[in-house]
């Protein structure tokens, strides 16, 4: 695969979305590559590998059955590498609102190897 087109992207967007709601991480190994670097924001250390971000996947969620809604638009495709528009609400005992940009670069299965998360909350300080 020369890159990936707007539908693989949606694709592994829906796909990122379902692993989200789906017990343990055993889902990752679809979407990721197994040296992928995931950078959750752009000031953290990259975890590297899918056998660190299993066990990060798990301890960031309240688990599979959290409610929250998710919406995403794929903003730019280039090559093998997507930008991705993300709103996500989270309801229940802690409700919480995130935009995020997703900066993702694929390999030539479709896998990711290189994601990138630029996660805004309303109340969070924007340099203003």
């Amino acid at each position: 695969m020369a890159g990936v087109d707007r539908g693989a992207v949606e694709r592994w967007v829906a796909g990122y979305e379902r692993a989200w709601r789906t017990p343990g991480s055993e889902p990752l190994a679809e979407l990721f590559s197994p040296d992928v670097s995931y950078l959750p924001s752009p000031w953290a250390r990259p975890i590297v590998g899918l056998s660190r971000l299993g066990p990060w996947w798990d301890a960031e969620r309240d688990g599979p059955d959290e409610p929250f809604t998710m919406t995403s638009e794929v903003v730019a495709v280039d090559g093998d590498t997507a930008v991705v528009r993300i709103e996500v609400e989270y309801f229940g005992d802690d409700p919480s609102r995130w935009r995020d940009l997703w900066i993702l670069r694929f390999d030539a299965d479709g896998r990711c190897v290189g994601f990138e998360e630029w996660p805004f909350a309303p109340d969070q300080p924007d340099g203003h």
